[in-house]
């Protein structure tokens, strides 16, 4: 005959209960808020982009050089 085994309990996080009082963290309505203005004001600026005649912009050259330095 076997010996009855015994297991510690297991500690229980409470839960969340989902509903009205439920509490969002703050990034949760921050990064989308974010990402909106990021996107709106790339738009509002998109009709005073002009071309660079022979020059890169600053990005793009920063990222060549960047490149050149790690490789």
């Amino acid at each position: 005959m076997s010996a009855p085994t015994h297991t510690p309990p297991t500690r229980r996080r409470p839960v969340a209960h989902a509903g009205a009082n439920a509490r969002l963290h703050w990034w949760t309505l921050a990064l989308p808020a974010l990402a909106f203005g990021l996107l709106l004001l790339l738009l509002a600026g998109s009709g005073q982009a002009h071309a660079a005649a022979g020059e890169s912009p600053g990005l793009l050259q920063m990222s060549r050089e960047l490149l050149r330095a790690a490789g």
